[in-house]
């Protein structure tokens, strides 16, 4: 009897299914993130370089892309 019950229940399988999920949007967020954690870094070194010439007086150079 206690082994018929036990393979109806199918709450153990839906937490493992709902557990994979959770992790594959991780995998996908942080591979998203540090694509764009280099692009956000060359941003920023641009805008910083930028600031810098100006507190020099230099004017900048044009950004190029």
């Amino acid at each position: 009897m206690q082994f018929k019950k036990l393979r109806r229940d199918e709450k153990g399988a839906t937490a493992i299914e709902y557990g994979l999920i959770a992790a594959l949007i991780a995998v996908a967020a942080i591979t998203a993130m540090s694509g764009l954690g280099s692009q956000l870094s060359a941003t920023f070194e641009k805008t910083s370089e930028t600031m810098a010439s100006t507190a020099n007086g230099t004017p900048a150079a044009p950004a190029t892309e």
